[in-house]
């Protein structure tokens, strides 16, 4: 756990201004501090155009990032990364490439998901998904241009937060991220939908969907019994109306679950018409689902069907399956074998 209070990441430019300044310290000075976090200095020590006795006071006060990798796995087959950082209260998430998480764990108890099996400890403050970014940017020694929160936890269920995030990513300050190159996945919430649609930010939005009606969306999303389909697409075409922006349906296909020809048939019929993306998942295989892989006959059989009804679909590649790259996995085994992992 950290000496110092207060992560400098969860502070927006003008609160760190208020916080140098109550140290005695000309408000320029935030400034100079806010570029070097953004240039992914891992200490204070680093910000060498700062007065010793200055950067004394801001260790005191502040720490950097609020994470730290505590394991790195590369694929040998694609080059997918997948990163499991360390929180500073011990706890764990995982990031894949720029994938973010924004919770530590999830509340939503989709079925097939690895995350929801371990339940939702908490919410990720803005620092610690900031933290996730520049933490990436360093190992890669690349700039981040795509962000996506499709890691662990349900961004929707951290709204203020996540928005938050959005936001100072797009920054020039910052790191001046486009908001078309970022995405938000939610499995549904229907509220934070049409209010993120009042954000009017161009950003785009996935919906985790899995299923072609109500029925058999209950049976493994259990948000289905709050948040119809007919509600949930009538949100998304809001959404569509005010941001311009297509929507993605993420579809994962269960053998002899949600994988019929007549729910392929289903799945058209209501979405045709929607400006919209399918993209259609295998599931990932996660201990004591019990649920496997649609063969590759029905993956295709799906694609063709949804298509004849005018709409865009793709199957989306498998990537890092030699390091269990889907989210969550990789988390549910450390978690399940010691609980969480000591920050070096």
């Amino acid at each position: 756990m950290a000496c110092s209070e207060i992560n400098i990441f969860d502070l927006e430019l003008d609160e760190l201004k208020n916080e140098v300044t109550a140290l005695g310290e000309p408000g320029y000075r935030a400034k100079q501090v806010w570029q070097w976090i953004y240039q992914g200095v891992a200490s204070f020590d680093e910000m060498t155009n700062l007065p010793k006795t200055f950067r004394d006071k801001l260790k005191a006060r502040f720490y950097i990032g609020g994470v730290s990798v505590a394991s790195k796995l590369v694929s040998e087959k694609d080059g997918t990364r997948k990163y499991l950082f360390a929180l500073n209260d011990g706890k764990v998430i995982e990031s894949n490439s720029v994938c973010l998480s924004t919770q530590v764990g999830c509340r939503m108890g989709c079925s097939f998901c690895a995350s929801s099996k371990l339940g939702i400890d908490r919410n990720l403050s803005i620092g610690e998904m900031v933290a996730q970014v520049i933490e990436i940017q360093k190992d890669t020694a690349e700039k981040v241009s795509h962000i996506v929160l499709m890691g662990i936890g349900e961004p929707f269920d951290n709204y203020d937060n996540v928005v938050r995030f959005l936001r100072r990513m797009n920054s020039p300050d910052t790191l001046n991220i486009s908001y078309r190159r970022m995405t938000v996945s939610t499995c549904g919430l229907v509220p934070e939908i049409l209010r993120f649609a009042e954000e009017e930010f161009p950003v785009n939005l996935s919906v985790s969907l899995h299923a072609p009606n109500d029925e058999i969306r209950k049976t493994i999303m259990p948000v289905a019994r709050k948040y119809s389909i007919d509600k949930i697409l009538a949100a998304c075409h809001i959404y569509t109306q005010k941001t311009g922006r297509r929507i993605t349906f993420e579809y994962t296909l269960i053998r002899n679950v949600n994988d019929r020809t007549e729910h392929a048939k289903e799945l058209g019929k209501r979405l045709a018409g929607l400006l919209c993306h399918v993209n259609l998942i295998p599931v990932n295989i996660v201990e004591g689902t019990g649920y496997s892989k649609s063969d590759k006959e029905k993956v295709e059989n799906f694609k063709k069907i949804i298509e004849e009804y005018g709409l865009p679909v793709t199957v989306r590649r498998e990537l890092g399956s030699d390091i269990a790259a889907s989210c969550g996995q990789l988390r549910k085994r450390l978690v399940e074998s010691d609980g969480m992992v000591d920050k070096r």
